[in-house]
């Protein structure tokens, strides 16, 4: 039975999966085995330190204006990005595998619904016996999957167990429509509607007033989560966020989305979209202006889908302009809360070219790392896998460890004149 891939709600059969895996496992298995730099912070500087493993891939990049305050959060840590054997071969392979293959944990969930002022509603999935079990003060991290995804998928359920196992709070944040959350007005969620988060954050925030509140949100939840965080800029209510496969130019990765195998992303997603919009097709049945309710419905490609209903929906004159105003890359410059973003360059759904990597040098709240490898939230890598949680889990933990234990003070863009970036490479 197909399943849903990681983040992009992509539904590939097990049969493409062999043909892909078998394709680029005999050029693998011929060559070494991919190795990358290592990079290493020194015990009591800033100091870093690389050492070749191989010849095959560029380093970890790690960048920004934060990287000097934020690099002790990974000091007990070896940041070595090592891809595994022939799973980490070709990016398709990668992304494909994470979404069959990667185990589930399990964990019980309590489902909260929250009706938002538009009359709107969206499901908060708690882990149950929290309440009992964790004091008032524990941190809290809000969790967003990625577009169509929600509490069921892999990579959540990873990061939401190890975040449980260090005394966190955890609740998954499923969008309208996404994980079997309800769908109550004509109106779904988009890149461009930050209504939904602030009002989420806001009743987070009122149930543990006395906890620290985060974030991390992986593809398009990492979209709206640093659109989010640049939008609130100094009022922002969380203490730090992670972003994870962040396309962050959405006109950058539309392109991509339509060239060669990422036609197959398309279209599976496009019919994922449909399918949570046939659900609830009786909703938009008698609505009028510019909506293409029958293009929406049977959509062959995000594009379509977009220009049938959502560019509508929130009030754009086209796609490419609904694209153009959604994108988070915009909003890099206003981050003032600590900030991590974990990239794959190799991702075919997040462009590398799409990263900001100037406005996040700029601005001392943030630190950017990029993976030579990695695919779209697979990160088939590290001492789990290769069905294990991604490898940028323990990275994600340690950074919001780090800013839980010294609570790093926000500070402004414009008061740091320079910043400080390590682009390490073989």
């Amino acid at each position: 039975m197909a399943r849903a891939s990681a983040g992009v709600g992509v539904l590939v059969s097990p049969a493409l999966v062999r043909r892909e895996y078998h394709s680029f496992s005999t050029l693998a298995s011929s060559s070494k085995r991919f190795r990358c730099s290592t990079l290493r912070v020194a015990k009591n500087t800033g100091e870093t330190m690389s050492g070749s493993l191989g010849k095959s891939h560029p380093s970890l990049e790690i960048i920004g204006g934060g990287l000097e305050a934020f690099l002790p959060a990974f000091r007990s840590q070896l940041l070595r990005y090592e891809p595994y054997p022939l799973i980490g071969a070709n990016c398709h392979v990668e992304t494909i595998f994470a979404a069959f293959f990667r185990s589930l944990p399990d964990v019980r969930l309590r489902r909260e619904c929250l009706r938002t002022s538009d009359g709107g509603a969206v499901a908060l999935d708690w882990v149950s016996g929290d309440d009992r079990s964790l004091p008032p003060d524990s941190p809290v991290l809000i969790l967003l999957p990625g577009l169509t995804g929600g509490s069921q998928d892999t990579y959540v359920r990873h990061l939401l167990q190890r975040a449980r196992s260090k005394g966190w709070r955890v609740v998954v944040f499923n969008s309208r429509g996404c994980g079997d959350s309800p769908v109550t007005t004509a109106q779904f969620y988009s890149a461009s509607f930050l209504g939904d988060m602030t009002e989420v954050v806001e009743h987070v925030g009122s149930r543990y007033p006395q906890a620290n509140l985060y974030a991390v949100g992986w593809s398009l939840g990492a979209n709206i989560l640093v659109r989010y965080v640049g939008q609130e800029s100094f009022s922002c209510p969380l203490a730090g966020a992670v972003s994870l496969c962040n396309p962050f130019n959405l006109i950058i990765a539309d392109e991509d989305f339509r060239k060669g195998f990422n036609i197959v992303y398309d279209k599976a997603l496009a019919n994922s979209l449909c399918k949570i919009f046939k659900r609830h097709a009786l909703l938009f049945e008698d609505i009028g202006g510019e909506y293409n309710i029958p293009m929406a419905a049977n959509a062959k490609s995000v594009r379509e889908f977009d220009e049938g209903l959502t560019r509508v929906s929130f009030g754009f004159k086209s796609v490419d302009d609904y694209y153009a105003n959604s994108s988070s890359s915009l909003c890099i410059k206003n981050v003032s809360i600590p900030l991590l973003c974990i990239q794959a360059e190799n991702d075919p759904i997040a462009p590398s070219r799409g990263i900001p990597r100037e406005d996040i040098q700029k601005n001392p709240n943030c630190i950017l790392m990029v993976t030579p490898k990695g695919g779209h939230l697979g990160w088939v890598a590290g001492g789990e896998a290769p069905r294990g949680a991604p490898w940028t889990d323990p990275v994600v933990m340690n950074f919001l460890e780090h800013l839980e234990k010294t609570r790093v003070p926000n500070a402004a863009p414009e008061d740091v004149e320079s910043s400080v970036g390590l682009h390490l490479q073989v």
